[in-house]
């Protein structure tokens, strides 16, 4: 029995709202500021400000579609809105290191999406599930928590590259960069030791603003007309141009090191949250999990579609269950915010990537916690999950890291004669990986 009133329900979809919102900024700055235009060659290193805005409304416009879809489904409290490591691995990875455009980009989280949901449409989700060994599945989400907060480090000059000796090396604190990110991070970490609402938002405000007035790195909006805009869709449908590249055996294996790590992060988010609201019964099961996960694999393609990247579950939907959000009328309340978000466009683009930094160390924190849960004593789940959680960073690549920890779960069985205990799936993804591997897959 889920009591609860309407005023509860709304104030609980504000408090996941303001928990999540900072994705409105976090996103446009990956995406827009890791991707070259290539119209203006000037730009290469300086990402692509023309896609700043089409991002921005596409991100707010998929969290409200996906939200709203979700609380008419299924009756919960989940939000959805586009996944912080997802978006890192289609702007530093497939259009960063591997050179792609921004369509071919989304066109793979597309085809993820559409993969996704046949699985889910065909009862499959359970022969996914039981594929990969349980620590191998934390491991996939403490590694994107480290590779995001990598990213904050470099967006934030506190990490920069260094001598052939040693790849990287401690950034000059006393740069303007460096100073705002620092400030940013004790201002956010501060707020949430006081367990305020909407942390890392401030938390990017109050660096946004320091930026400004006190370096000159940023032009805060003074006026109605620059803070409001109309939206703009520039970047919905582009992933069109970009299937026949997607579909390619090149990028087959990045198109499943996005389902892997979509569909498992789904699980944990959605099970964690579930059991904070009561959901979950003493067998792990919840009502209605098959559209909890149709809505969040049908959020997979939408993002792709609209050119934001693949939208999920976010686990900030546990700070509405927290606030009493127990129906669909939490999710409504988040989706009709991010609708009107979608009007605020100048505001992402005043936010300089320093600003940022902050929101992606502190969540690259939150998705340390499941480091606790991999079985280290076992050879098995431990050395897999320690290559996963090494690699990817390290190669700055989630499918590099994904694809040798599923390799090494191969592996390690097989050189013990226990072939028959890895799973089929188990054995045809790391055969996908293999071939990617080779150097008979161009690059």
């Amino acid at each position: 029995m889920r009591r609860t009133s309407l005023r509860t329900e709304l104030f609980a979809g504000l408090t996941t709202f303001m928990t999540m919102s900072y994705i409105i900024f976090a996103n446009p700055a990956i995406l827009a500021g890791a991707i070259p235009d290539s119209a203006n060659p000037a730009l290469l290193t300086g990402g692509n400000p023309s896609l700043l805005a089409g991002v921005t409304t596409a991100t707010c416009l998929g969290a409200a579609l996906t939200t709203g879809l979700m609380a008419w489904l299924t009756n919960y409290p989940f939000a959805l809105a586009p996944g912080m490591g997802l978006n890192a691995m289609v702007a530093f990875t497939v259009c960063g290191a591997m050179g792609y455009e921004f369509q071919i980009g989304m066109a793979v989280i597309f085809l993820e999406g559409i993969l996704i949901t046949i699985l889910v449409l065909l009862g499959l989700r359970r022969w996914v599930m039981d594929a990969l060994p349980v620590s191998l599945k934390h491991a996939i989400g403490v590694a994107i928590g480290i590779f995001i907060a990598f990213i904050g480090l470099k967006m934030g000059g506190l990490v920069v590259a260094g001598p052939p000796s040693t790849l990287v090396a401690l950034g000059r604190l006393s740069s303007p960069e460096a100073l705002v990110a620092v400030a940013g991070l004790m201002v956010t970490v501060a707020l949430m030791a006081w367990r305020i609402p909407g942390a890392l938002l401030i938390g990017i405000a109050a660096a946004a603003l320091l930026a400004d007035v006190g370096f000159g790195l940023a032009s805060m909006p003074m006026g109605l007309g620059d803070i409001v805009a109309r939206p703009n869709f520039s970047t919905v449908g582009k992933f069109w141009q970009g299937i026949p590249a997607a579909a390619s055996l090149a990028l087959l294996p990045t198109v499943f090191a996005f389902l892997i790590t979509d569909f498992f992060d789904t699980m944990g988010t959605v099970v964690g949250v579930g059991q904070q609201a009561g959901f979950v019964d003493a067998k792990g099961r919840m009502p209605r999990m098959d559209r909890v996960l149709f809505v969040d694999s049908v959020g997979a393609a939408l993002g792709g579609a609209l050119g934001c990247s693949s939208i999920t579950t976010y686990v900030e939907s546990a700070s509405g269950v927290a606030a009493g959000g127990r129906r669909g009328a939490t999710g409504y309340t988040v989706a009709v915010l991010f609708l009107l978000a979608m009007f605020l466009s100048p505001l992402a683009g005043a936010v300089p990537k320093c600003a940022v930094a902050p929101a992606l160390i502190v969540v690259g924190f939150l998705m340390m916690q499941g480091v606790a849960r991999i079985a280290w004593g076992r050879l098995e789940e431990g050395l897999p999950a320690f290559l996963t959680i090494v690699l990817m960073p390290l190669t700055f690549s989630i499918s590099t890291g994904i694809g040798w920890g599923v390799l090494a779960a191969v592996a390690i069985p097989a050189v013990r004669g226990r072939w028959r205990d890895i799973h089929p799936v188990l054995w045809f993804t790391a055969a996908v990986f293999a071939i990617s591997f080779s150097p008979l897959v161009p690059r």
